[in-house]
Order: C-alpha cells, then structure tokens, then sequence
C-alpha cells in the first residue's frame, strides 16, 4: 500500500449539500460540516452495483444467512492482515455500538465496572449508561512529542478494581493511535492476570495508513481467550447508514459469551448493509487502497494548512483514520474552542469535551473531502481567530 497522485474524487459542495445524511443536516446551509465521521467520496463501484442491483429486484427484504459476510470477512483478513478467521465463530450484529452494548448486557449485571481509556469515541460513555455499567478511566497519556499512548500504570490501576470489561479502541479514535503488537500483548497480559474481558472496537481497523501496521487483537497470543473483536466496512466504505457489523471470536469461552445474545439478534441487521458488506470485503480492495492513498494526500495537505494558516494549533498526524485530533489549547479560546470556529468561522468540528476529560481544549476534525473543501475549512478557521 503506498501513496498516490490521483486522488479519489470528490462532489462540489453544492451537491454534497444534497445529500440527507446527518453530516449534511444537521447545521445551517452556510456552515461546512466537519464534525461527523462520514467521509464525502462517492460509493465504491462494487457497492453502487449491489446496491442498484439489489434495488432493481426489489431485494430489500430481512438479511439472508451470516455466512457470506462471515467469509468474506475472513477472506478480507487474511489478506490484508494475514489474519485466520474461523467464520463459524463470526456473528452478525446491527453495528458495532449495539454490538458492544449487547455483550455488555451480557457480561455485566447492572453497577459492573467498565473501562475506557479517554479521549475516546463519545458514544463509549453512553454505552456504558444504557448497560447500567459503572465506568472507570483509564486515560491515555501524552508522550513529550505530543502521541498519545495506552498507560499501563493507570491501566493496571483501573484493572486491580476489578471491573468485568474493557472496551479496547484500536485503532484509537480520536487521536489516531494504532497500538503495537507490544502494547495489544500488555492489555492481553493484563486482562488474563485481573480477569476482565476485553471488547476490541476494531470498526477503523481498514483505515490504517500509510507508515503504520494494524495488528488485529485476537491475533496475539492470549487474547483469544479473554477478547472478542468487533469489526465493519462501514467506516472505510461510508456505509454507517446500511447497519451491518461483526463480532468474532477466537476461543470457545469468548465464543460461548457471543451465543447468550437474544437469539433475535440475527433479524437486526440490515439486508442492504450485508450486500454491501460482502461486496466491500471482495470487490473493494482496489477502491480502498485508492481511498488510503487520498487520506494520506490529505493528511499530509492539512498538516501543510496548519502550519501555514493555524501555527499555534499542534497536532500528531494520525496514523489511521479520517481524523484529526487538533490541540487547540494555545489559541486562548478555553475548553470548547468549537464555539468559536462555529459562531465566527462557520466551520463546525467536533468538541473535544465529548471525548472525555482529557478533551478540554481540543477539537477533531474530518479531513476525508475534497482539497478544495479542507482549505475554505482551514480558512474559515482561521478567519474565526483573526475575527
């Protein structure tokens, strides 16, 4: 995988202004949405064609069998990451949030200890409250250079309390780590020695970049007896709204936790989402490889826009994603800085409050558009701290 030239095509703004997503509808029509996590290329050829094709035999009824997203799945894997995946032991689910929450529901009784490891994806806290799990930080740290990395020290603290789960981020959103083999083999470690499940939300797992290795979870050793991974092409193929995900086991005990979900569950999924899931694990590989090369043109574009429009703003170009973690603490616009690129800028990006604790101070901001759309996003920016 390596960088390109050509980078995937993007619509104008005004025909991205069309589209009823939530990206697109929920600010006013003057401000230019960077917020949430939906990218703004078109479809991937392969998807457009099941899903046009699926249409045209008016094929919407209930999703068919699991067992073609499980072995395409498995076929993904052990391509792209040399990853053996027993697609008896896959299971289908409506996303990866209500695939947490279901085995939440099943590993805790109501008051179980929880941990995460802030800043984090936002919705992390609100599945913790809707499986009435008590939650417990285990903050990540900042190095000198300014990466964020798992501590261990606190991790093991947070461990010792002896809470029932841990929802792993890997690769970690929002600030882009994608976590060594070294670091997955400590959690592993850990786990097996205070006796706590983890739940390994691996939905960017497709989206690491250039300069980076992903190393999926259950591939350490250990992890399989204490983890279960929970995987979907809707972030790297945009298909969040399709409703299709996994969750895979590697050992019997984890597999045994996986069948206590309502037998109902398998009727929860999306018929749409599953054509196109399959279509992405077999037929998206080249459009993903295009996608990956046009991330890394615009992480390397927006670390050039930074430097030259927003110099008091730091940043550490992520290693996997779509999105930025921008550390806005020097601008002297308090904890929600947001605010300020909104009222003044009109450019909308996601408050780094929600993220956690850590937060305060900072925003994330998604650069998977246009080079066109990320400067007048940076302009406006900027504009708004001039004002």
């Amino acid at each position: 995988m390596t960088s390109i030239d050509v980078p995937l095509p993007v619509a104008e703004l005004d025909v991205l202004r069309q589209r009823r997503s939530a990206k697109w509808r929920s600010y006013p029509a003057d401000v230019l949405p960077l917020p949430v996590a939906e990218m703004d290329f078109d479809l991937a050829p392969a998807i457009q064609h099941v899903l046009l094709d699926a249409v045209h035999r008016s094929d919407v009824g209930y999703a068919g069998p699991p067992s073609a997203v499980a072995e395409a799945l498995a076929g993904f894997a052990a391509a792209r990451w040399d990853w053996t995946i027993d697609p008896a032991r896959v299971r289908l689910a409506t996303d990866v949030g209500v695939a947490c929450v279901e085995m939440l529901r099943i590993l805790c009784r109501p008051g179980d200890g929880v941990v995460i490891s802030p800043p984090v994806y936002p919705p992390f806290f609100d599945w913790l409250e809707e499986s009435q799990a008590t939650r417990i930080d285990a903050p990540l740290r900042q190095t000198a250079d300014g990466a964020w990395r798992l501590d261990f020290d606190t991790l093991a603290a947070a461990f010792a309390r002896r809470p029932v789960a841990y929802i792993l981020c890997h690769p970690h959103n929002p600030v882009g780590r994608v976590h060594s083999a070294d670091e997955l083999a400590e959690v592993a470690r850990l786990a097996q020695e205070y006796g706590v499940r983890v739940i390994a939300d691996e939905i960017h797992s497709p989206l690491v970049l250039p300069g980076a290795k992903y190393t999926p979870f259950l591939t350490i050793p250990g992890a399989a007896e204490i983890g279960i991974s929970l995987q979907s092409a809707s972030k790297a193929w945009n298909l969040a709204g399709l409703k299709c995900a996994t969750i895979v086991s590697a050992s019997p005990t984890m597999a045994a936790d996986v069948e206590r979900r309502p037998a109902d569950a398998k009727w929860r999924i999306g018929h749409l989402g599953a054509l196109a899931t399959v279509a992405a694990y077999t037929d998206g590989g080249e459009w993903l490889d295009a996608l990956l090369g046009t991330l890394d043109l615009r992480r390397r574009q927006l670390g050039d826009l930074i430097a030259d429009r927003l110099p008091d703003i730091a940043w550490t170009p992520p290693e996997a994603s779509f999105l930025a973690w921008l550390d806005c603490r020097r601008i002297g616009t308090g904890d929600q800085p947001q605010r300020q690129f909104l009222e003044r800028g009109r450019v909308a990006v996601e408050p780094g409050p929600n993220f956690g604790p850590p937060g305060g101070g900072w925003v994330r901001l998604n650069y998977g558009t246009s080079a066109e759309i990320l400067i007048e996003g940076v302009r406006r920016m900027a504009a708004a701290l001039d004002g």
